[in-house]
């Protein structure tokens, strides 16, 4: 912690190192250091900015967050200075339209498969229990096999995941509902197909099987238009913000901080 502690200063003038502290309550972080590092970041972007708003005399105005609260009178001097000294484009049609194609796959919806389920519970640590599961699940597959309607009263009997209650019935899983084996094993099936291998996990051996699947689809571009927009202004202005803040740092002496500028979609 004390490597990080150095002088941190804006023109001058030091941060003190108890402000810097009572900021990373705002700033949770891994590590102290990043936390000491990231608020004593956030209050020297503070401070030039209001050392640029007194040069140029900005005061503060009625000005309201989100959720409609008023804004204490720095915040809204900042405020009021960005949206004087930072202009950004808007993005127009053929804007939003390219990056809906560059990015097609951001803007579908997901498939959907419904799923049935028996684990046999074990630890991978636990090499004879996880041999024992992987050999009941292979029982299993072969009786299911054999008659397909079985699934169900087998899932109540066997299970140990709370499914059994269901007769194994998971319902629809989408991508990132589960851990990566099954969703692999899950996705790979056809609709009504059974997994013909146990599955294995971290949580023990699956046995699957696959209903209804519901292929995901590309939203046209109208449904998602505003949401393009929206990004690609924020993005934009986030970027100009940044420019705007490493010119006001060249212009003043700062200690113990230093500025990154970065790319954005629509500022060059």
């Amino acid at each position: 912690m004390a490597d990080v502690m150095e002088r941190i200063s804006v023109g001058g003038v030091e941060i003190a190192p108890g402000d810097i502290a009572a900021e990373a309550q705002n700033h949770p972080s891994e590590t102290p250091e990043d936390a000491w590092i990231r608020s004593a970041e956030a209050l020297v972007v503070r401070r030039l900015l209001l050392d640029e708003a007194d040069r140029l005399d900005i005061a503060a105005t009625d000005l309201a967050d989100a959720k409609g609260h008023k804004l204490a009178p720095d915040d809204a001097r900042i405020e009021a200075l960005l949206e004087q000294e930072v202009k950004t484009p808007s993005a127009d049609e053929a804007t939003a339209q390219r990056f809906y194609r560059q990015h097609q796959h951001r803007f579908s919806s997901p498939t959907i498969v419904e799923a049935e389920h028996i684990l046999f519970a074990a630890s991978p640590d636990d090499e004879f229990a996880y041999s024992l599961a992987i050999g009941d699940a292979r029982g299993a597959i072969r009786k299911i096999q054999a008659e397909p309607d079985l699934f169900g009263k087998l899932a109540r009997q066997l299970s140990s995941c709370p499914s059994k209650e269901q007769g194994g019935n998971l319902g629809q899983i989408g991508p990132g509902q589960t851990v990566e084996p099954f969703e692999q094993a899950l996705f790979a099936l056809n609709e009504g197909e059974l997994c013909d291998q146990p599955v294995k996990s971290r949580f023990g051996v699956h046995v699957i099987r696959a209903g209804r699947r519901v292929e995901g689809e590309t939203l046209p571009f109208e449904a998602v238009r505003q949401k393009i927009v929206d990004y690609l202004e924020e993005a934009s202005f986030r970027k100009a913000v940044s420019q705007y803040l490493s010119i006001l740092a060249s212009r003043t002496e700062v200690e113990g901080v230093a500025f990154e500028i970065t790319d954005g979609p629509l500022v060059q």
